[in-house]
């Protein structure tokens, strides 16, 4: 078999098979168009050079592509497996650790749940990713091959063809002024996790005793009774928290108004945890009566470093947030 006849083996035997005969005639023919009349072996060999790899001029016999995604719909298909992969992570990972907590029974350490929890999340935050590279992939996979279009050319995030027009729509956002997926993902974990902590206190948090593979739960360091008394303005706080994780999900950068917006946040949230340390009846009895002992110290000492640091660490976190925020907001 010569050279040409083996060229159009390897392009027809990636085709269907019932369009072979008619593509390799095709294909045999073009061929012998490019060859002169008395043609030489090197000239031969030149054929192929000139159509390139069997496998490329086979995708341009195929009526569907041979990928999976091809580049027409790759961006649009990245930018939304960024997108939708965080928010539907936090979103199981909220719903587990609020179904452990709501049916906890108070027999087993707490300690030990959230180890469990831990272990849970992990293989639930696999599960979701799995699922949701697997659904996407699937319905791009899918328009990829509804699509009869030739047109290869990548396509923007509203599925329309790029044009310069395009970017007067982009704005150019430094580095530093950039707020990524991930801080997002990351400010709606630590709204799960303090909310969680806040509302499961007498679970939580508290002097715990090792016992062989286990932990014991001695006594909780607040009075969940005084914690439940806020809980309106801590849902208040809790709520604006996600509203500004959401408006930077959205903005995907720092301006002036969300400066302001974090400013306003870290001041009430400051204000109304100041308010639930002052409370005098806050800390249990039997906890500080435990660390008295301890540390040999007297109940006034024990509560004063415990709140006093409290509000310093608050007042210290909130400063450096705001000023944090406006200097991102301030970068051109």
């Amino acid at each position: 078999m010569n050279l040409i006849e083996v060229y159009i083996q390897e392009v027809t035997r990636r085709l269907p098979e019932k369009s072979r005969g008619d593509i390799a005639l095709e294909l045999r023919s073009t061929i012998e168009d490019m060859l002169p009349n008395d043609y030489s072996e090197e000239e031969v060999k030149t054929v192929p050079e000139k159509l390139g790899s069997p496998v490329t001029l086979a995708v341009g016999y195929r009526d569907r592509p041979m990928h999976l995604i091809g580049p027409r719909y790759f961006d649009v298909y990245v930018s939304l497996l960024k997108m939708i992969l965080p928010i539907a992570v936090v979103i199981s990972l909220i719903s587990m650790i609020a179904e452990y907590f709501i049916g906890y029974d108070g027999e087993e350490a707490i300690l030990n749940v959230i180890f469990d929890v831990i272990a849970y999340g992990i293989l639930k935050t696999l599960e979701v990713g799995i699922q949701v590279f697997f659904w996407l992939t699937l319905v791009f996979a899918i328009i990829e091959r509804v699509d009869n279009g030739k047109d290869e050319q990548p396509l923007t995030t509203n599925l329309k063809k790029w044009t310069p027009a395009d970017l007067k729509n982009v704005a150019y956002i430094p580095k530093k002024k950039t707020i990524t997926k991930l801080e997002v993902f990351g400010s709606l974990m630590w709204t799960a996790i303090w909310a969680t902590i806040y509302f499961y206190a007498d679970h939580l948090v508290g002097i715990y005793r090792g016992e062989g593979n286990r932990f014991e739960f001695i006594t909780p360091v607040a009075n969940h009774e005084v914690l439940l008394q806020y809980w309106f303005i801590v849902l208040i706080v809790i709520c604006l928290e996600i509203a500004l994780a959401i408006y930077k999900l959205i903005k995907s950068k720092w301006t002036k108004g969300m400066a302001i917006f974090n400013a306003a946040f870290q001041l009430i949230s400051t204000i109304v945890f100041i308010v639930i340390l002052i409370n005098p009846d806050l800390i249990t009895q039997n906890f500080i009566m435990y660390m008295t002992d301890l540390f040999e110290i007297t109940a006034n000492q024990l509560k004063s470093w415990i709140i006093g640091g409290g509000i310093f660490f608050f007042i210290v976190g909130a400063a450096i947030n705001v000023y944090d925020g406006y200097r991102k907001a301030r970068i051109r």
